[in-house]
């Protein structure tokens, strides 16, 4: 999926900093947004989310899985 540059950079400073645990921190905020009402910041990081998923679940290229 194509990604903004500011959605792909988010998802990769969350990875960087939490590895694994990136995308638990990414639903917690998304979860603050949402019971704030903030509707918008909400799809901003839905989209961050996906990002993250999209990066945790493609191999790095060069890397071939057995």
């Amino acid at each position: 999926m194509n990604h903004s540059a500011a959605t792909r950079s988010t998802a990769l400073a969350l990875i960087a900093q939490y590895g694994d645990d990136a995308e638990v921190i990414a639903v917690l905020r998304a979860a603050e947004l949402a019971a704030l009402g903030d509707a918008d910041g909400l799809a901003q990081w839905d989209e961050v989310i996906a990002c993250i998923e999209d990066l945790q679940s493609t191999p790095p290229s060069g890397h071939l899985l057995n």
